[in-house]
């Protein structure tokens, strides 16, 4: 293991998290992990990583922080107090939150930890799943110029399309975009996949052609097996879309940014969460397309 390369602590191994810091393992840094769940810190170890009981044991001789938790509370609950990050790292480390959250988290995590002499970006990501395992990523990125010129070998052992989009907040802006446009494509997809098998048309097929013309996305590749099995196993959870909707309906009435489909496809994405449905992949969308649809005639 190469000592030039700076040493990582990772916090909050997920189903994000867990392939990402793995990613890293295998490119030759040295990480220590720490989670909630003790399995998951296991699974670290015999990635050949390092486990921590606590985020000050992990972070205390990094010279990398990064942070992949579920949303703003999360980011908080690591960020502060007496046990966490910005109270234990040492000055000069440098903090990297790749979780989804506001950017006004970003901008006051970057503020609050420049008093303690901590260099901070915000690097959300997506992908989902398969893009973390296969280490394909898309990473937007806000912060300093020099920071983000430092980061970049770490953040190319995790994604192909890295870009730092401006300041503080910039890389959660941009990534509340993202979530935006996926969800609306899911909706779509969805709303096709109901129309092409009410019609009796070949779904697979259907689905592989209109992925070779104007109507294919990354969105439809990685997905149409979903729709096609049904199978929801959660690569990206509805809770966390409902989520991500918040937070870009937020930052657009802020900006002054009319989102009518977006609107829309938020509400919809509430209400499958409301019907109990916040556990499957975010492609599940198709079930309250299905439910509006009634059921399919009998052939």
């Amino acid at each position: 293991m190469s000592s030039t390369l700076p040493k990582v602590a990772w916090i909050g191994l997920g189903i994000m998290g867990s392939p990402m810091s793995e990613n890293l393992i295998g490119a030759g840094y040295d990480v220590t992990g720490h989670t909630l769940e003790q399995e998951k810190i296991d699974r670290l170890v015999t990635a050949g990583g390092r486990g921590a009981g606590s985020i000050a044991e992990a972070v205390r001789d990094a010279d990398v922080i990064i942070t992949m938790v579920p949303a703003s509370p999360q980011v908080e609950a690591v960020a502060y107090g007496p046990d966490g990050i910005l109270e234990n790292a040492r000055r000069g480390a440098l903090l990297i939150d790749m979780s989804s959250i506001t950017p006004q988290t970003s901008v006051e995590l970057a503020g609050n930890a420049a008093e303690k002499g901590i260099r901070v970006l915000d690097a959300p990501v997506s992908g989902g799943e398969a893009g973390a395992i296969e280490a394909v990523l898309s990473i937007m990125v806000g912060g300093e110029q020099s920071d983000f010129d430092a980061a970049r070998p770490l953040f190319e052992a995790l994604g192909r399309t890295v870009v730092r989009c401006g300041p503080h907040g910039s890389g959660q802006t941009v990534k509340a975009a993202n979530q935006l446009i996926v969800a609306v494509n899911i909706q779509a997809c969805a709303e096709a996949v109901v129309f092409l098998e009410k019609s009796g048309v070949d779904l697979a097929a259907a689905l592989d052609v209109l992925n070779g013309g104007l109507a294919g996305s990354t969105v439809l590749t990685r997905k149409k097996d979903n729709f096609v099995k049904r199978d929801f196993t959660p690569g990206f959870r509805i809770d966390l879309h409902h989520k991500d909707m918040g937070i870009v309906t937020d930052a657009a009435r802020d900006v002054g940014a009319a989102l009518p489909v977006g609107a829309v496809v938020a509400q919809l994405v509430s209400s499958l969460r409301a019907q109990g449905d916040g556990g499957l992949d975010h492609s599940a969308l198709l079930r309250s397309v299905e439910r509006l649809s009634g059921p399919s005639a009998a052939v």
